[in-house]
């Protein structure tokens, strides 16, 4: 039987055991810990606030940007963590850069190079009027060239005293004919080694006397091209004295650099216009291509020959040709995308891939492996996927805003370029302008320097290069303040030292070393710090790919075509425009 303390103390068990119950019921509790409330209150005290229009701010509370002044906004995490190599814009910034992109997937790799040439004199037609006779000119019936002959029309005449000797001897000889006719017939051998022919020897005869003048016929009809003698100039027998060519077939001869030589092959077909004849397209087809390379130019010759029966095409007019094949390899497609896409630093090439994140949109440079040249694109060979979404118009300008953001760019692949630190927060709009003009004629001596490399004129390029160490010893950096001021000095260091180099050799190839460092830290400084050109003319970034051993090389330029500095006149237009600075 159960004491009365036990049931004492059952029943204060029970009661509380109730109590705890209903407390639960009635006053329930909170599903999220409070330390888990605190930890979100943490995430939202450390939003990060950016700008719209310069992605590369980054601040802990809300408020003014201080480049440009517009209200921040709260910069998504799901943006930022995705990837921290990535630039961001807004979608209204992207309009304003005017960046566009594609998104790539495999086509046909059709090949198109374009050619340039000249048109020639086919060798087969070109030929060379020697005199038959040993002897002095004594008339020239045709005085300059360019004239038109035709076979059997008289050039010249020669007096010959060997002839005058020769036709004598044949008198003397005719007058023995009957009794020694061996005789008579060696005389006529001998006049018929100088080409006289029968019927002049029978007029010989028949005269009874020697003819003093012999005319020099034409062989060929024909175009003479070049005169070789004057009146009164002595000739011996076989000395050449007009070239005559007949141009009613012409050779093109295409110039085909040593790089694209893989696609070029004798059977192909190519359309190509003359700039004498605007408007009219010719077609043909290459039958012969040059085994040797020219060891100054590096290219190689590619004929197509060209009837002229109108004789519309006339030697050395320049010609344009464009050539298109398929180059696939295989029966699948390759992945191309425009040149506009590629920037190529020479040791590599990359291209900036857009994805888009809830608020804005994130551009990350991937390099990619160049496959062959397609004229205005580039097969892909590695790096690229069907899908991807990459920057076709606006490059440069994605990849200026990640330098300055401190993220991987072309120029610094590792984002620890010395001058990062000091770019990020440089507002180009409040550079004072007396400056930027200062900037301009440093643009200007550089680019005299860079017209005297193309025109491979060494003194001349001293010259210009101690004019450029001249400008920039004498820049104001006083008009600099803070990190613009120290981005500067590190700029002007390196452009000192180059300016230096190229003013201090003779040795053009020595000036195009220094020449290669100046393009590389000018074209830096201009984006980060800008530029006021004379007269506010536009300012090209041109590169070319085959520059300091294939490593690639820039320049500046006020002109849109290109003149490459790195090799002059042994491969003028060997580059392409990159971007431009207005």
């Amino acid at each position: 039987m159960m004491t009365t303390k036990t049931k004492n103390i059952l029943k204060v068990i029970g009661i509380l055991c109730v109590g705890i119950l209903l407390g639960s019921l009635i006053f329930g509790g909170s599903d999220t810990p409070k330390s888990e409330h605190d930890h979100k209150a943490e995430q939202v005290s450390k939003t990060i606030w950016t700008c719209s229009m310069h992605p590369q701010i980054r601040m802990d509370k809300p408020g003014k940007c201080p480049l440009c002044g517009m209200e921040l906004i709260p910069l998504e995490s799901n943006d930022s963590a995705a990837n921290t190599n990535a630039v961001q814009m807004t979608a209204n910034a992207m309009k304003l850069a005017n960046i566009q992109t594609m998104i790539v997937g495999s086509k046909q790799a059709n090949k198109e190079l374009r050619l340039n040439g000249k048109i020639q004199i086919d060798e087969r037609n070109l030929y060379t009027q020697s005199s038959h006779i040993p002897g002095r000119i004594e008339t020239l019936k045709i005085n300059f060239t360019g004239e038109k002959v035709y076979r059997g029309q008289t050039l010249a005449t020669v007096y010959s005293p060997q002839l005058v000797t020769a036709q004598e001897e044949l008198l003397q000889a005719y007058s023995m004919k009957t009794t020694q006719p061996e005789l008579f017939e060696a005389a006529k051998q001998k006049l018929n080694n100088w080409k006289i022919g029968e019927n002049t020897i029978n007029k010989i005869i028949s005269n009874g006397k020697p003819i003093q003048q012999f005319p020099i016929t034409v062989d060929v009809l024909g175009i003479i091209t070049a005169k070789k003698v004057e009146l009164g100039d002595y000739v011996d027998r076989g000395m050449p004295i007009y070239e005559i060519a007949d141009l009613s077939r012409l050779w093109v001869l295409f110039d085909v650099y040593e790089s694209d030589m893989p696609w070029v092959n004798v059977g192909d077909e190519v359309s190509y216009t003359v700039k004498s004849l605007p408007g009219k397209t010719f077609k043909g087809v290459i039958s012969f291509i040059d085994p040797l390379i020219n060891a100054q130019t590096r290219v190689a010759s590619a004929r197509v020959e060209v009837k002229n029966s109108d004789d519309k095409l006339k030697p050395e007019m320049f010609v344009t040709g464009i050539i298109k094949n398929n180059i696939s390899k295989t029966a699948s497609k390759d992945i191309i995308v425009p040149k506009s896409a590629v920037m190529w630093t020479g040791e590599r090439s990359i291209v900036y891939i857009k994805s888009n994140g809830k608020n804005n949109v994130n551009f990350t440079l991937r390099n990619v492996t160049l496959g062959p040249s397609l004229g205005d694109a580039y097969v892909i060979n590695k790096g690229l996927k069907d899908g991807d979404e990459i920057v076709v118009k606006g490059t440069f300008t994605v990849d200026a805003a990640s330098q300055l953001a401190g993220k991987p760019s072309m120029m610094n692949p590792d984002s620890s370029n010395e001058l990062t630190s000091n770019m990020t927060m440089i507002d180009k709009s409040k550079i004072d302008m007396k400056f930027k003009q200062q900037l301009g004629g440093i643009v200007a001596a550089y680019i005299k320097l860079k017209n005297a490399l193309v025109d491979d004129n060494s003194s001349l390029a001293q010259q210009e290069a101690k004019t450029l160490t001249y400008n920039l010893e004498n820049t104001d950096m006083s008009l600099l303040q803070g990190d613009a001021h120290t981005t500067w000095m590190k700029f002007l260091k390196h452009l000192q030292e180059a300016a230096n180099n190229a003013q201090n050799s003779k040795d053009i190839v020595a000036q195009r070393d220094a020449f290669l460092v100046l393009g590389k830290k000018l074209s830096e400084a201009i984006t980060t710090l800008g530029v006021e050109t004379e007269k506010q003319q536009p300012l090209y970034l041109e590169f070319c790919p085959m520059a300091h051993n294939n490593e690639g090389g820039y320049w500046l330029s006020y002109d849109k075509e290109i003149k490459n500095p790195y090799f002059g006149k042994a491969m003028l237009t060997c580059g392409e425009v990159k971007a431009i600075y207005y």
